[in-house]
C-alpha cells in the first residue's frame, strides 16, 4: 500500500511540474509557452519571405510539439492576432465578434522581419534535442523585449494559475528605456478591443482592473457601443444585455449589431426611457462593465515565481544588456578570427610560403613547412598558427593566389579593425548601446497597428442596489401560509428588489432574514414582515409578550434587531417560552385575563406598554404581574 501511495505521489509531482513548466505558465526569458516557441522556431527555420499555408506550418511544428495539430493551430492563430511576430493572410477570425478563423488549409502566414531582431540569434541560444531526438529546438529564445508583458498570457496549471494582461509595446519599450536610465516608470494594460479601464487597483500587475465598454450617448434615445470591454465579444455582450432586458433590469426596445471592422452595437430605447436612465443599469447588470483580476505568474530559473510589472522590466533591462554584450563578444571573436586569417593569407601569399611545400613528400611535412614559414613573421600574427589554419590556407585555389589583391586585403583589415574598435567602445557603454537598440527597434514597429487602444480613466462602479427599481410585488397568502415575490394570491405587503433583505416573524415568535424569497412557507398568522436593511430596522421597535408555561406568568420585552446571520432562525423569547404577541407599535394597551381562583376577585387587568424600557434582543423580558395568566387581549 505504501509503495502504491509513493508511486502516485511521485507521478503526480512529475505531472504537476510538467504542466506548470511545459504547458500553462510562460517563461520569463522569452515570454512564451512551449507551443508558441516551437511555432516561431519553425517559422524562423523555414523563413523564405513568402507566405506558407498554416496547415503546412502545423505539420512542421509537429516535429517539435508532441501534443497534436489542434493545439498548434489555436496557438498560431492567437499568436498571429497579437500583430507582432506573424503576418496574416486570409480569415484569422474576428476579435470583436468572436468568429473563429478559417481552417488551416485556407489561411496563410509568414514571419515578420522584426521577429528575428527581437528573438533570434542562434550563436548565443541554447538548443536541446526535441522529443524524439531527431531535431534541435531552442530551450528558450534570448528575447530582447519582455514579451510576457507585451502579449499577455493566461493559463491554469496544477494548483496555480497565471493571468497576465497585455501592454502596449511602445509603452513597454519606453518603460525599459527609463529603467536603463534610472528613471521611474509605470505600466498599465492595453487591449486590442479598446474600451475603458480603471487601473487604480492594478497593483503593478497583481491587483485588478475595472473595464468598461465605450458608449456613444450623444443621442438621448439611442446608445451605440463603439468599443468592447476586455474579455468580451459582441456576441457575449449582446447576450448579457438580452438577459438583463428579459429579467426586467434594463429597458431597451431593440438591439442591433452592425459590427464589421469596427464595433457598432446599437441599442434603441423604448418610449419614455432616455439614455441617462439606462447607462448605469447597463454597467450594473450586463457585461458592459467587468472586473478582471490579475496574477502575474511566470517561470523563472525553472520555478514558478509571482512578479510585478516593475520587476519584469528591471529583469529584462539587465537581460537586454547581457544579450547585447554576448552578441558583441561573439562578433568580436569572429572578427578576431577573420582578421587572423586575413593576416595569414597576406603573409602566405606575399612571402610565397606556399612555394616551400612543393618539395614536401608527406602531409605532416607540408604542415611543418607552412608553420616554419610563418616563424619570421611571428610578431605580426594575432595568435599561433594552428593545424586548422594551415588546412584553410592549403585550400586556397591557385587562381586566387595568382590574382591576389593586396589593396583589397588591406581594406578588409581596416574595416575589421574599425569594427573591433567600435565593438570595444560599445562594450564600455552597454547601457547607452541598449537604449539606442530600443530606439531602433521601436522605429521598426508598425505604429498604425500598435498605438494605444484602451483609454485609462476613473470609473465609479455602479452599485446594483442603487440602480434596480423596487417594483416587485411581495405578497403573503394567509390561507396557504406562503410568502414571497412568486406568490400570486393574498395581500401585497410591499414592493422589493431581488437584492433586498427581508425580515419576517412567524406566529411562533421565530424570525429570519433572507434575500427577497420567491416563495417560502411561513405558516398562518404572520406577525411581521419588512425590509432588513440597517436604516429600516433602526426604526422598528419590537414589543414581545410571552408566557412561561410552568409558572403561567407573562413577560414583556421591548427590543430592536441590530445584527443577524442570513437564513438563520432566531427566537424573541428564551427557550421554552410561549410567544403570545409581537407588535411594532410604539405604544399600545393589552388586557390580561387571570386564571380563575378562589378569593380572586379581579380576573382582568389592563396594562400600557409605554411604561416598560427597551432592552437588548438577548435580554430576558420584564414580568408584567405576579399572577397566573390564562390569556391576553391586545387592544
Amino acid at each position: 500500500m505504501a509503495y502504491v501511495k509513493n508511486l502516485f505521489e511521485e507521478n503526480f509531482i512529475q505531472y504537476a511540474s510538467y504542466v506548470i513548466r511545459d504547458r500553462a505558465i510562460p517563461e520569463l526569458e522569452d515570454g512564451l509557452k512551449p507551443v508558441q516557441r516551437r511555432i516561431l522556431h519553425t517559422l524562423i527555420e523555414n523563413d523564405d519571405g513568402r507566405f506558407s499555408k498554416v496547415a503546412n506550418v502545423q505539420g512542421k511544428v509537429m516535429a517539435y510539439h508532441p501534443h497534436g495539430d489542434s493545439s498548434i493551430y489555436t496557438a498560431l492563430v492567437n499568436l498571429a492576432n497579437k500583430e507582432i511576430f506573424i503576418e496574416k493572410q486570409g480569415n484569422f477570425g474576428n476579435l470583436y465578434t468572436g468568429h473563429e478563423a478559417s481552417a488551416a488549409r485556407y489561411i496563410e502566414c509568414r514571419l515578420k522581419p522584426i521577429t528575428k531582431d527581437i528573438l533570434y540569434n542562434p550563436k548565443i541560444t541554447t538548443f536541446v534535442p526535441n522529443y524524439d531526438g531527431r531535431e534541435k529546438e531552442p530551450l528558450t529564445f534570448r528575447a530582447k523585449l519582455p514579451l510576457v508583458l507585451i502579449m499577455g498570457a493566461e493559463g491554469i496549471a496544477v494548483g496555480m494559475r497565471t493571468y497576465i494582461l497585455s501592454h502596449n509595446i511602445h509603452e513597454v519599450i519606453e518603460a525599459e528605456r527609463k529603467c536603463l536610465k534610472g528613471e521611474k516608470f509605470q505600466l498599465y494594460p492595453d487591449f486590442p478591443t479598446g474600451g475603458l479601464i480603471d487601473v487604480s487597483d492594478y497593483q503593478d500587475g497583481l491587483g485588478k482592473i475595472i473595464t468598461r465598454a465605450k458608449m456613444d450617448t450623444s443621442d438621448e434615445k439611442k446608445i451605440v457601443i463603439t468599443e468592447l470591454p476586455y474579455g468580451s465579444t459582441t456576441e457575449t455582450l449582446t447576450n448579457s444585455i438580452e438577459k438583463a432586458v428579459k429579467a426586467g433590469k434594463v429597458k431597451i426596445a431593440s438591439i442591433q449589431d452592425f459590427t464589421a471592422s469596427e464595433v457598432n452595437i446599437e441599442l434603441k430605447l423604448p418610449r419614455g426611457v432616455y439614455t441617462k436612465d439606462v447607462v448605469d443599469a447597463l454597467y450594473a447588470f450586463t457585461d458592459c462593465e467587468q472586473t478582471v483580476y490579475c496574477d502575474l505568474l511566470v517561470i523563472k530559473d525553472n520555478m514558478p515565481v509571482r512578479m510585478t510589472c516593475t520587476q519584469i522590466i528591471e529583469h529584462h533591462s539587465k537581460q537586454l544588456v547581457g544579450i547585447l554584450k554576448d552578441e558583441l563578444e561573439v562578433e568580436k571573436t569572429e572578427l578576431f578570427e577573420k582578421l587572423h586569417m586575413r593576416t595569414l593569407e597576406r603573409i602566405f601569399i606575399e612571402e610565397r610560403i606556399y612555394k616551400k611545400i612543393e618539395t614536401m613528400k608527406t602531409a605532416e611535412d607540408v604542415v611543418k613547412a607552412v608553420k616554419k614559414g610563418f616563424v619570421p613573421f611571428k610578431e605580426e600574427l594575432l595568435r599561433p598558427v594552428s593545424d586548422e589554419d594551415v588546412d584553410t590556407l592549403l585550400k586556397i585555389p591557385i587562381r586566387r593566389i595568382s590574382l591576389y589583391d593586396i589593396n583589397k586585403n588591406r581594406q578588409e583589415v581596416k574595416a575589421i579593425n574599425d569594427r573591433l574598435k567600435e565593438i570595444n567602445k560599445l562594450l564600455k557603454h552597454l547601457v547607452e548601446y541598449a537604449i539606442s537598440w530600443l530606439d531602433a527597434i521601436e522605429k521598426k514597429v508598425d505604429a498604425a497597428t500598435t498605438k494605444r487602444k484602451t483609454k485609462i480613466t476613473n470609473i465609479n462602479t455602479v452599485d446594483v442596489k442603487t440602480v434596480v427599481k423596487r417594483d416587485m410585488s411581495f405578497k403573503y397568502d394567509e390561507k396557504s401560509g406562503y410568502l414571497g415575490t412568486g406568490v400570486n394570491s393574498g395581500e401585497e405587503l410591499m414592493k422589493v428588489t431581488p437584492y433586498d433583505r427581508v425580515l419576517f416573524v412567524r406566529k411562533s415568535g421565530i424570525f429570519s432574514v433572507t434575500e427577497s424569497p420567491n416563495k417560502v412557507f411561513v405558516g398562518p398568522g404572520l406577525r411581521y414582515c419588512g425590509l432588513a436593511d440597517k436604516e429600516s430596522l433602526s426604526k422598528v421597535l419590537f414589543t414581545v409578550i410571552y408566557k412561561d408555561p410552568e409558572t403561567q406568568f407573562i413577560y414583556i420585552k421591548k427590543c430592536k434587531i441590530t445584527a443577524y446571520i442570513m437564513n438563520r432562525d432566531y427566537f424573541f423569547a428564551p427557550d421554552g417560552m410561549e410567544v403570545l404577541h409581537v407588535d411594532t407599535r410604539k405604544n399600545f394597551t393589552f388586557t390580561v385575563n387571570y386564571v380563575p381562583k378562589p378569593r380572586v376577585k379581579i380576573l382582568t387587568e389592563k396594562f400600557k406598554t409605554d411604561g416598560f424600557e427597551e432592552k437588548s434582543l438577548k435580554a430576558k423580558g420584564v414580568r408584567v404581574v405576579a399572577k397566573e395568566v390564562e390569556s391576553i387581549t391586545v387592544n
